[in-house]
């Protein structure tokens, strides 16, 4: 079964790209590969650029749609279970069950947590019960 995790930031006004370079960060610690799932072409850009600068003392390996790489950022969706895959679709990913965990950013205003709720929704229906953490 997978693990869903959402992030809900509820007092930062960090952005989902930012959050997601920190999370990156710390799950590579771990040695685990990371999919960042992103159907928009300017948020595909700004993951990238933003991967590149983000830590001035280790830089995140990473590139648009190059499987081989620790961070894959693309458009489509992975083959296999072992990636950890942020959601930066509208919609939550289905089937969810193929993923081993998937991370949902949830960014602190209206229109994104009215979508995060849906997302949520969406997971309880398939029978998963996602883990939220608030920051």
């Amino acid at each position: 079964m997978a693990k869903i995790s959402f992030y809900l930031f509820e007092k930062s006004p960090e952005r989902q790209v930012e959050s997601a370079c920190r999370l990156c960060r710390k799950i590579l610690r771990n040695a685990a590969k990371i999919w960042l799932h992103c159907p928009d072409t300017v948020t595909q850009q700004q993951l990238d650029e933003r991967l590149w600068s983000f830590d001035p003392s280790s830089f995140l390996a990473h590139g648009i749609d190059q499987t081989d790489a620790p961070i894959c950022i693309s458009s489509k969706l992975p083959e296999s279970s072992e990636w950890i895959v942020f959601n930066f679709n509208n919609q939550a990913l289905d089937p969810a069950t193929q993923f081993s965990h998937i991370i949902e950013i949830i960014e602190n205003d209206e229109s994104a947590k009215q979508l995060g709720r849906e997302k949520f929704k969406a997971y309880r229906r398939m029978g998963i019960a996602p883990q939220t953490y608030k920051l």
